[in-house]
């Protein structure tokens, strides 16, 4: 067993791991897709085990690269934030971030907390839209990264970075009881809005908008008056708001919902520890995403 392990090796594993592919991982991290191989020989050599289980279609941790990945994460975090804070060329710059309010609010806030601790030279230039406003000034080059919505089967947005149920809420057990469902909903399009009329038309369940709002707390306020109910992610639902027993409601089941993350052809550097430190941080280790 080698007294020392490279944190190159490391960051090579992991980055192979959280890119699904040998071809992906090099391109984050600007090495060609040989030299990522043989890093990953190496430490599978220098530790007597194989790491990676590898197929035509699948690329996935072994049983012990599992263990090594919870470790190695944790190694890579304290390394870089050392480096970063004796580094006389510190990272700067400005990265423009887009997501939607509520997944910023709950989920997000602390990940740019300590990314902002860490570096704290570089600017964050923080948008927060729904997720069609997202995607639109992402594609005509207002972000360099954008955090948005999508439907679980839309395999072509983004990387997927964080996966939850969604939940029907409102201001008490009952809120459900009327005939005609009154729904709180953001504008059109929105996923959630989406989800919650579809899954009401298949089951039959006759249902009317009765408010829309773009913002979350406009949302809140509304369910909590008793206007109607809404749907949220399930992390995000208030203590002062009742999250529904679908079956004891008369309401469809929800699928869950995902995020993903885009990130424009050509970043600056500290986007790009930006968008490896959201990977990490919520796709890895916040309870969202496992592989």
């Amino acid at each position: 067993m080698p007294h020392s392990l490279h944190p190159d090796l490391l960051r090579a594993f992991v980055t192979v791991v959280e890119s699904r592919g040998f071809s992906a991982a090099a391109k984050r991290l600007h090495l060609s897709q040989s030299t990522v191989s043989l890093q990953i020989k190496r430490l599978e050599s220098q530790l007597r085990v194989r790491l990676l289980d590898r197929s035509p279609h699948h690329l996935r941790p072994t049983n012990d690269g599992e263990a090594l990945l919870e470790k190695a994460r944790k190694i890579l975090s304290l390394h870089d934030e050392l480096v970063t804070r004796f580094d006389e060329q510190r990272l700067t710059g400005v990265v423009r971030l887009g997501a939607p309010e509520d997944f910023a609010t709950v989920h997000l806030a602390n990940v740019l907390s300590r990314f902002a601790a860490s570096h704290p030279d570089v600017v964050l230039e923080m948008r927060c839209e729904l997720t069609l406003d997202l995607v639109q000034r992402f594609d005509s080059g207002g972000l360099d990264l954008a955090i948005v919505k999508r439907e679980p089967d839309d395999a072509l947005t983004g990387r997927r970075v964080w996966r939850e149920p969604l939940v029907w809420v409102g201001a008490s057990e009952g809120a459900a009881e009327q005939t005609d469902l009154p729904l709180v909903v953001s504008p059109s399009p929105c996923v959630y809005r989406k989800r919650a009329t579809e899954a009401l038309d298949q089951a039959g369940r006759p249902w009317r908008i009765v408010y829309t709002c773009a913002s979350l707390a406009g949302t809140h306020a509304a369910v909590r008056a008793g206007l109607g109910v809404s749907v949220l992610a399930k992390d995000m639902v208030p203590d002062d708001l009742f999250m529904l027993d679908a079956a004891e409601s008369g309401l469809p089941d929800l699928s869950d919902t995902e995020m993903a993350l885009l990130e424009a052809s050509s970043i600056p550097p500290a986007a790009e520890r930006l968008r490896d430190t959201i990977i990490r941080e919520l796709e890895h280790g916040h309870g969202g995403l496992k592989l």
